[in-house]
């Protein structure tokens, strides 16, 4: 495509000073590719609902999502959904929910592993289950990716150090250009918010925000074009 889908890089002020990381070395940009897609991270209700143990404030985060829905849908580009969920037994948890009990309120079944309304799918796109962090260990991602022709993933939700940044580095590693928004994923604490965002933008992917991501959509024809 024109060099415009691949400028999506440099346009994030990080608020610390990271020695060690010279831009001719890390972070050069990958941009977005012929056939991008969006895929919603674990935005369900017991990670957008504050008061629960697992949840955070991310009504911004929800907002610019909603935008990208929005972009996407109109130019009939691929999105996916994921959440988390474990059966009664926690068999399929692990050690996962050793580390962090917190994890048991999402059982199968239940409102809280069900996608924030405010995001909520629509028509055919489909939400993915997983165990563990990663969109791809233990799915198959992979196979929706390969049969919508897909080769960059932008990435939105929850939470930057864990899930995002887990998928975001699987992505790079199956071969994906990999676009991150800062402020469409959030956290529950700005330093790992920030540190990770920093680290993708360094070794995994692009970290830009929703405007100059919108902006370069725009490249794409829309549905009554």
């Amino acid at each position: 495509m024109g060099d415009e889908r691949h400028t999506t890089h440099r346009t994030m002020d990080w608020p610390h000073d990271f020695d060690g990381y010279d831009e001719t070395d890390f972070g050069s940009s990958v941009g977005l590719g012929d056939r991008p897609a969006l895929l919603v991270i674990d935005l369900i209700n017991a990670f957008t609902d504050p008061e629960g143990s697992l949840g955070s404030d991310v009504e911004d985060v929800l907002a610019e999502t909603s935008r990208l829905l929005e972009a996407f849908r109109k130019r009939d580009l691929p999105r996916y959904f994921t959440t988390v969920a474990y059966e009664e037994s926690y068999g399929d948890a692990g050690r996962f929910v050793e580390k962090v009990p917190a994890l048991r309120e999402l059982r199968l079944g239940t409102d809280a592993v069900d996608v924030d309304d405010r995001v909520a799918p629509v028509d055919d796109e489909r939400v993915i289950l997983k165990k563990y962090a990663s969109a791809f260990f233990g799915t198959d991602l992979q196979t929706e990716l390969t049969t919508d022709r897909v080769d960059t993933l932008v990435l939105t939700g929850v939470t930057t150090s864990g899930c995002v940044r887990a998928t975001a580095v699987d992505s790079l590693q199956h071969g994906y250009r990999t676009i991150v928004p800062a402020d469409a994923v959030g956290d529950r604490a700005e330093g790992p918010h920030h540190a990770n965002l920093f680290d993708i933008d360094a070794k995994y992917g692009d970290v830009v925000t929703t405007d100059h991501l919108l902006e370069r959509l725009e490249t794409f024809p829309a549905n009554d074009e």
